[in-house]
């Protein structure tokens, strides 16, 4: 059974930095685009960061410039490295991935969330 383990988030003051990581583990074949979500109380699950499998990166624009998505395909892991955190990007991030079992077909995987609070 394939499953995407997240870590790496916690407390913050504004303007410091954190680096969280999510790893698959499983029947894994292979891994397509894999990303970064995020969701503040009371608002919708929003698009962070994502990478392709060649490493072509997209990022929201109320992260550019701040965020770093990478990924390393021989840990199968995903990494968001954030820098100059504010308190808006205070939610609980969650990893996504597009990943092709043992059985050549692709599923898409969510992670169970990691809580990232920036404080003033």
């Amino acid at each position: 059974q394939v499953q995407l383990v997240e870590s790496g988030g916690g407390l913050v003051q504004a303007g410091g930095s954190l680096r969280l990581s999510c790893a698959a583990s499983g029947r894994i074949f292979g891994i397509d685009d894999m990303g970064w979500y995020r969701q503040a109380p009371g608002k919708q699950r929003e698009l962070v960061a994502t990478i392709t499998s060649r490493g072509s990166t997209n990022y929201t624009d109320s992260v550019k410039g701040r965020f770093t998505i990478s990924r390393d395909h021989a840990k199968n892991t995903v990494y968001l490295q954030m820098n100059s955190l504010k308190t808006e990007d205070t939610a609980v991030y969650y990893c996504n991935a597009g990943i092709w079992g043992d059985d050549y077909r692709r599923r898409p995987y969510w992670g169970q969330g990691t809580q990232v609070t920036v404080s003033s």
